[in-house]
């Protein structure tokens, strides 16, 4: 997409926005005060929320760097979000510059920082596809043109499932998510991250309830359904666990003293 096609795209700030909510408890600039009032409210009923993200974030960038220790050169990361430093290119070609990168996502606002994104290793390659993950043949398509589908790519759906409602968007979200992994070669990971009621209830419910009640879709799952996701896959170890304890580095066993993060990550590996 070209500079002028980004600039014609309007960026609705009457409504919050995942993506800007979340970027707003990352501490970054890019939200409006619609976000920030979503964000305030939901962190005063869920005192959860921003070490959930930072160990949410801190998830992505070891899968990264586990998929790409595997010998994994290909990465497809739908629902980027506002770019946060490190970001996922920045991950995989640090271990190997020739990796190929395609991020994906809804928001005009992600559009305009899409070339923060773009600014990868000079061996590999970085794009960007503007589109919304209920439309895996476009997202499919396009990121085919970076891609090649035919050798193994990590896809990663990072804290987005939380936002699809089987009956809102008329597809089961499992169907939607195995049209995605039935694209990908034999050796390709899935890495996912959701939210889950099951480690903090009454928090949970409060922040899906904000959500709900700002237009914005939201589906915490229990561990079982967040499982359901990996069906025909092969769990890496330590399998579906909450993302601060999966494969920890130093900064999340500190962080784990600061208390429960109700989000499971797992990565799985297609045979």
């Amino acid at each position: 997409m070209t500079g002028s096609e980004a600039a014609s795209i309007r960026i609705d700030t009457s409504r919050p926005h995942p993506a800007r909510v979340y970027d707003w408890w990352l501490g970054g600039k890019d939200n409006y005060p619609v976000d920030e009032e979503l964000a305030r409210k939901i962190l005063a009923a869920d005192g959860t929320v921003v070490r959930g993200a930072r160990a949410n974030r801190r998830f992505m960038q070891r899968a990264t760097r586990t998929a790409a220790q595997a010998g994994i050169r290909q990465f497809l990361d739908i629902g980027t979000g506002i770019p946060t430093e490190p970001n996922l290119h920045q991950v995989a070609q640090g271990v190997a510059p020739e990796s190929r990168v395609v991020y994906v996502d809804n928001d005009p606002i992600v559009l305009r920082h899409a070339q923060a994104l773009l600014h990868g290793s000079a061996e590999g390659s970085t794009d960007y596809v503007h589109a919304d993950v209920r439309d895996p043949g476009t997202i499919l398509r396009l990121a085919g043109e970076t891609l090649d589908f035919s050798q193994p790519v990590s896809l990663s759906l990072v804290a987005l499932t939380h936002y699809l409602d089987d009956a809102a968007d008329g597809d089961d979200v499992y169907g939607l998510i195995a049209r995605y992994v039935d694209a990908l070669a034999p050796g390709s990971h899935l890495v996912l991250s959701q939210v889950t009621a099951d480690l903090a209830p009454e928090g949970v419910a409060q922040a899906a309830e904000q959500f709900r009640r700002s237009g914005t879709p939201f589906h915490p799952r229990s561990l079982a359904d967040f499982s359901r996701f990996f069906d025909g896959l092969e769990l890496l170890g330590p399998g579906a666990i909450a993302v601060s304890g999966w494969r920890p580095e130093p900064a999340d066993v500190a962080a784990q003293t600061e208390g429960v993060v109700p989000v499971y990550g797992a990565v799985a590996r297609k045979v």
